[in-house]
């Protein structure tokens, strides 16, 4: 497993024999709030938070071929499907998954962008342990990005996958945007992903 910084590429064909599948997990947690003592008794201590986790498909000029989000959970190929809306952060291990399909992308995607916001406006200075991780169709852990972007922003491009002749490269972004919503965000996505 590689963990990644910001900017950083990894080859992801590179890290296993035959690529077919990915999941794409995003995690994070609530930022604990200090409530104080009456606060505690009554069961404070972190708000919930529901970010989005998505997936822009995109030529190699960064025209859109298809997004997925929560509000459109299978892309119209059936290469790439969103696992379910997780509306709290809460618990362990990934809160969102994205499954991707390569040998059912569309011959002209070139780039799949992968984009975290917040629909109902919440900011990254609420936002803890956030991260994405790349898996395998094995199991297998290919790389992971912690993001360390807080702030007042409401959207993160979290990574970009581009294909390179046969190959897959993974980029980690961590690009602040200010769009709740994936189409809030596309102008950065494009200018972000596509090279």
């Amino acid at each position: 497993m590689v963990s990644l910084s910001k900017n950083q590429t990894v080859s992801l064909s590179k890290e296993t024999s035959s690529l077919n599948q990915l999941q794409f997990g995003l995690g994070w947690d609530p930022l604990k709030k200090k409530k104080g003592f009456f606060g505690g008794l009554l069961g404070g201590g972190s708000d919930s938070i529901d970010l989005d986790a998505g997936c822009v498909l995109l030529d190699n000029t960064g025209k859109t071929i298809d997004t997925i989000w929560f509000r459109k959970l299978k892309s119209s190929c059936g290469s790439v499907v969103h696992q379910g809306d997780n509306l709290t952060g809460e618990g362990d291990g990934d809160d969102e998954v994205i499954t991707v399909d390569l040998t059912r992308l569309p011959s002209q995607v070139e780039y799949l962008a992968f984009t975290v916001n917040s629909f109902r406006g919440q900011t990254f200075n609420e936002v803890d342990n956030a991260f994405c991780r790349v898996v395998d169709q094995s199991g297998k852990e290919l790389a992971r990005y912690q993001l360390t972007e807080q702030g007042s922003h409401t959207g993160i491009i979290i990574a970009s996958l581009a294909r390179k002749g046969g190959n897959w490269d993974f980029t980690a972004h961590g690009k602040a945007s200010t769009g709740r919503t994936i189409d809030d965000m596309h102008a950065d996505i494009v200018a972000t992903v596509v090279r």
